[in-house]
């Protein structure tokens, strides 16, 4: 008897198709929210707009490790729902496959993106996470270059204020050109230029040369009349400013690999506050991995519906679960962090807590005939639903203006 049967490879094409969906869908989502933000810090920031893609890159581990195990629940949810509203699942269930046979291929599915989970949350996401904390903090610093706004004043190396009036090819040939600079003897030049562009020095690379043409500069001296000069090229000097090195890797706990967070938790000459993060830290990694063991029975307690129904509200429980879940390991790690509970009590209760509900849901789905986890919100559902029917039948006004609503 071959291990993948043709039910398995049907069941594992199932999974496949809607798991990867959600997963990217989740993703993206997730993306996009933070690249909105992404986009107006950069601006704000004067930075260059590709650090946007790259910062993004490096937070795409931090989102993957969510939205895998929702890729995963709800890609076996749909399946095994498909399998239940088509009546397949009846017909395999009659020919003796029982709910553990039919998830073979889903916990295999899961043992791997598990696998998958723990080298991103134990490896990959710490280290993203660093070299995300490295852009911001050259974004900050100017180590990544200044965008330059055309019609407003820019500061640079706080001596020199500088306007362009009109910028062409991409920011390479600059128009309108303007340009105060001071010196510490208390010499003012006041250049313009009718047009510019910025060359650097290999020789130098602390130092780029503004090279204007067509121009004038007016020289200002303590104590000495103006006098003005006129150019047909001119180059400006301006020293770029000095950016301190960034700090190395393990300045908070986010950014220490598993074998690191186990190093430190659990030596008792480290401070107690970083003792209690570096375990909040690794407990909190540690739970959100093994709780996608569970998503399988999940998904299958939450796929049937009540018979002669096509109901999808165990689509919407499954998600706002997930999430709650999600949500009270977050807040588990923040009082384990203040020492205010114990990590593993803070992470691994709920955890129990959690599993031991999904166990009951999935037995009640597999071993009890008829058994519904959520019957009573079936039927609370159904029977909204009958009243809301029966109000819009008597009220056809009602049914009018929500068609109103609706469309605006």
């Amino acid at each position: 008897m071959k291990f993948f049967s043709a039910i398995d490879r049907y069941i594992f094409r199932l999974v496949l198709m809607p798991m990867l969906a959600v997963f990217v869908i989740a993703a993206m989502l997730l993306m996009l929210d933070k690249m909105l933000k992404l986009f107006d810090f950069v601006a704000s920031m004067g930075g260059p707009v590709n650090i946007v893609f790259r910062m993004l890159a490096n937070m795409l581990p931090e989102y993957a490790s969510l939205a895998i195990p929702l890729g995963l629940l709800l890609g076996t949810l749909l399946a095994f729902r498909k399998l239940a509203t088509s009546s397949e699942l009846d017909v395999m269930r009659a020919v003796g496959l029982s709910y553990t046979r039919l998830l073979r291929v889903p916990y295999l599915i899961a043992l791997t993106l598990a696998a998958l989970n723990f080298a991103i949350v134990g490896y990959l996401q710490p280290l993203s996470r660093y070299y995300y904390e490295q852009l911001n903090y050259q974004l900050a610093s100017g180590a990544l270059g200044a965008s330059i706004k055309v019609g407003e004043f820019t500061t640079l190396a706080d001596r020199m204020a500088l306007r362009i009036e009109e910028s062409r090819d991409g920011g390479r040939q600059l128009m309108g050109i303007f340009a105060r600079v001071a010196d510490g003897k208390g010499q003012v030049l006041s250049i313009s230029a009718r047009e510019g562009r910025f060359l650097g020095l290999k020789e130098n690379v602390d130092t780029i040369i503004l090279r204007l043409n067509d121009g004038q500069i007016v020289q200002d001296e303590p104590g000495q009349a103006p006098r003005v000069l006129s150019f047909s090229q001119h180059d400006l000097p301006i020293d770029l400013p000095a950016v301190d090195e960034f700090r190395k890797r393990g300045g908070k706990e986010r950014e220490y690999f598993l074998p690191e967070l186990l190093r430190i938790g659990w030596n008792n000459q480290a401070p107690q506050e970083l003792r209690n993060s570096s375990q909040a830290s690794f407990n909190y990694r540690m739970v959100e991995v093994v709780m996608m063991l569970m998503m399988p029975l999940l998904a299958v307690s939450l796929a049937v519906p009540p018979k002669r129904s096509t109901s999808s509200l165990g689509v919407v429980v499954a998600i706002v679960m997930v999430v709650a879940y999600h949500k009270v390991n977050e807040y588990g790690q923040s009082v384990a962090v203040l020492g205010r509970v114990n990590p593993a009590l803070a992470l691994w209760g709920p955890f129990a807590l959690f599993s031991l509900l999904i166990a009951w849901m999935y037995w009640k789905t597999a071993y009890v005939p008829g058994g519904q986890p959520i019957g009573a919100l079936e039927r609370f559902a159904a029977n909204i639903g009958k009243w809301l029917r029966r109000f819009f039948r008597r009220h056809p006004g009602a049914r009018k203006l929500a068609g109103i609503a609706d469309a605006t």
